[in-house]
């Protein structure tokens, strides 16, 4: 694929869903094959084009993975700094979700859970925190929880 045709794809699908410079390159470099195209004057002039932007992409992806699929902060920070976000930009996306929001979310996912747990209180309790934490909620977070559950 040569460059322009490859800059008009990634410019068509990068105005329908946020992108990283991360995924974007991976994307160029499976489509670019054997071309010497340079992958960086992509993604910079992607950049200088508003088609990517990190700032953007984070806010978005905090968003969605704290509402839909009820992810707690940490996992969401993790999840950022392996796709390449800088922690400052990640800390301005993790700023801007709902904290009322969030916690809602935390209990509906951790009610469903704990519906499911078998066994004695403790080790229920256990693999509560056990999947909490897997979520990316914090120690305190899940414990202030089963409190909540236990109290009634």
């Amino acid at each position: 694929m040569d460059k322009a045709k490859l800059l008009s794809h990634l410019t068509r699908i990068c105005s329908m869903r946020e992108y990283c410079k991360k995924d974007i390159a991976a994307k160029i470099e499976r489509l670019k094959g054997d071309d010497a195209i340079d992958t960086q004057a992509i993604i910079s002039q992607l950049c200088e084009d508003k088609y990517i932007d990190e700032n953007r992409y984070a806010a978005f992806f905090a968003r969605d993975k704290s509402a839909l699929a009820g992810w707690g902060l940490k996992k969401i920070r993790y999840a950022l700094s392996a796709k390449g976000i800088p922690a400052e930009i990640i800390d301005g996306a993790l700023e801007q979700i709902d904290a009322g929001k969030a916690e809602a979310k935390m209990n509906s996912v951790l009610s469903a859970k704990w519906r499911t747990i078998k066994g004695a209180e403790q080790e229920k309790f256990v693999k509560l925190v056990r999947f909490g934490q897997g979520r990316g909620y914090d120690y305190n977070q899940i414990k202030a929880f089963y409190d909540n559950v236990r109290r009634g």
